[in-house]
């Protein structure tokens, strides 16, 4: 007899189930060319976004960790510092009350325009490459982004057409106040949430609007508030504003203030919304606000009330109120700006109210033009208040005081409104702004007649003198080899203490960069940072020197040694004791370092070279 030869599997199933995948796979093929074909426009409005982002912070993309915004190298040094502590939360090393800076009492994060959750969401990034290529990324992607977002708000809640609202993204996204913010203030430039919040506030709105009873109707009632759309915006809207508190908590509060008048202004034309919608609408906020304490609560409570908390701004109101021709002039970051308008501001970082007349003209013309909207008239009501409160509690004209009371005066004093700086409220007119031309030039748009091209034209014409400039670089000292290298290791266990000479001020951070190389891997004495040391605890920048610190801070200014006896020494070892330090370190390029290292060795002894510093363990 013989045997039946065995029968090969049938590989009928398998054939079928490839042809299934690659049915599926030339499936999501063809819907992702759809998708792109059917963005295409605002996908092109993104890049163009992107481009020139990277084009005004090119100059630290050749080597972020060797450059630096030369106009506001301090505070770039102080926010790569946050980015790299707040990197560490990937580590499991993360508490709002860090002891990686002020040793031994620490830094309150929440006190601090910290950028929490951008430095989380960050944190591969930065300790991959470092905090400085992050700082860089974010520099450019908070001006594209915030750009994109506006661009969408105008162009799919409010309908307008993409011309009308790549110009309206463009000014909110690239105006003058985001550009000078951009020298080192990532807490103000990072606005891209700012649109999702309006839109999720319209969406409430439009949610707790049942619409007018039709007219000779008995019958036909009021269909009543959409309460499931109702509770899904109100649980957005505290999503986004929980995010924003741990992004920038100033940005927020000015988005508040702005969307409070506006409320009012809409109300006050119209009065028949107001009554229907009002009930809802606040049951809605009032949701919304309940659901972002119960995440929000504690950080706040420490932010105020907690360890090295400040409850009370520390910028004086007065001198960081806007000058009144400053409106009108043209920043120093723009193509038509000059250097002789700096002196109408603080500094660099602040051209906030730097529009010029040929924007505030155009933009005068649009309000007019665009019509009796309700909307409209809430953006001059805006306009009109927030630029009143940048004037601060004294009018400024031409950098003279004129003793003449401000709108800001009715505010000063007030918790939280202290925080913020006036002349930062101008910063809400650039979304102001751009939504009365986008609804200009959209009408242009939608019209036959000479408006069509002429509205447009007088808008880029008006906008092309603000059109920005390159952010300014310049190069940076290097990182020690001491630290880059990781010898720092060899007498600071990780986690301990450092103690940097000259040590760390508010003026001069520079050493703050030795932690941010190190991925804040230790801790410093003093730095730079808001904590209560001020005049009955009340907030300031820094921290009191200790003895030590400022014999040694004076070595370093003059260049002399002083006598040093055995009550500097006892003094100095007080001092190391108080701190908690493992270790001193000095590096060659510091400056008078023969007479630091001269005085060094008196307090603590003879130095130990380690790399290219100088260090004593103490």
């Amino acid at each position: 007899m013989s045997s039946a030869a065995p029968t090969a599997p049938d590989a009928a199933p398998d054939q079928a189930l490839r042809l299934v995948d690659q049915v599926d796979r030339r499936t999501r093929a063809v819907r992702l060319l759809a998708a792109v074909r059917r963005h295409r426009a605002d996908l092109l409005v993104a890049l163009i976004w992107v481009v020139l982002a990277g084009w005004l912070t090119h100059g630290l993309w050749p080597d972020p960790g060797g450059r630096t915004l030369a106009l506001n190298p301090e505070d770039q040094a102080l926010y790569e510092w946050f980015l790299a502590v707040d990197a560490r939360a990937l580590l499991g090393d993360f508490s709002l009350l860090t002891d990686r800076l002020n040793a031994p009492d620490g830094v309150n994060l929440m006190a601090n325009t910290t950028v929490i959750a951008l430095g989380i969401v960050c944190a591969p990034l930065t300790l991959l490459f470092g905090a400085p290529v992050t700082f860089a990324l974010l520099a450019a992607a908070n001006l594209a982004g915030t750009a994109l977002a506006w661009y969408l708000l105008f162009h799919r809640t409010l309908r307008a057409r993409r011309l009308a609202a790549a110009l309206g993204g463009g000014l909110c996204g690239f105006g003058p106040g985001m550009v000078s913010q951009t020298n080192s203030h990532l807490h103000m430039t990072a606005q891209w949430l700012v649109p999702v919040i309006v839109w999720l506030v319209v969406r409430l709105l439009r949610a707790a609007d049942p619409g007018p009873t039709p007219a000779g109707s008995v019958a036909a009632l009021p269909t009543g508030p959409d309460r499931r759309r109702m509770v899904s915006s109100a649980a957005g809207l505290a999503a986004a504003v929980t995010a924003q508190v741990f992004i920038g908590e100033e940005v927020l509060f000015l988005a508040a203030v702005t969307l409070l008048v506006m409320a009012i202004g809409y109300a006050v034309a119209d009065r028949d919304l107001a009554r229907r919608a009002l009930p809802g609408f606040a049951g809605g906020l009032a949701i919304a606000a309940g659901l972002a304490l119960m995440v929000l609560g504690y950080p706040l409570w420490f932010q105020f009330a907690g360890p090295q908390g400040v409850a009370d701004g520390m910028f004086s109101p007065a001198y960081f109120s806007a000058d009144l021709s400053s409106w009108w002039a043209i920043s120093p970051l723009s193509v038509a700006g000059s250097d002789q308008a700096s002196r109408l501001t603080t500094g660099p970082a602040e051209y906030n109210t730097f529009l010029g007349w040929p924007l505030l003209l155009v933009t005068a013309v649009c309000a007019i033009w665009a019509g009796r909207r309700r909307l409209v008239f809430s953006c001059v009501v805006a306009a009109l208040v927030m630029g009143a409160l940048s004037l601060g509690p004294e009018v400024v004209l031409g950098g003279t005081r004129t003793a003449l009371p401000g709108p800001y005066a009715l505010l000063a004093g007030l918790p939280v409104v202290d925080g913020a700086l006036p002349m930062r409220f101008a910063l809400a007119l650039l979304p102001i702004i751009a939504t009365l031309l986008v609804l200009a030039v959209d009408r242009a748009l939608r019209t036959t007649g000479r408006a069509r091209r002429l509205v447009p034209l007088a808008v880029v014409a008006a906008l092309l003198p603000i059109f920005p400039t390159p952010l300014p670089t310049a190069e940076r000292p290097e990182v020690p080899e001491f630290i880059t290298g990781g010898h720092w290791r060899q007498c600071v266990r990780p986690g301990g203490v450092l103690v940097p000479v000259p040590l760390p001020t508010p003026k001069e951070p520079w050493p703050m960069r030795w932690a941010t190389a190190a991925d804040a891997g230790f801790g410093l004495p003093e730095g730079f940072f808001i904590g209560p040391y001020g005049r009955g605890g009340t907030a300031a920048m820094g921290t009191f020197k200790q003895p030590t610190s400022a014999l040694l801070a004076d070595v370093a200014r003059r260049g002399d040694q002083p006598a040093i006896g055995d009550e500097q020494r006892r003094q100095a070892a007080r001092d190391a004791e108080f701190w908690g330090a493992s270790c001193v370190a000095l590096t060659d390029d510091a400056p008078h370092a023969e007479s630091l290292r001269a005085t060094l060795e008196q307090l603590y002894g003879p130095a130990t070279r380690i790399a290219d510093a100088w260090t004593w363990r103490v």
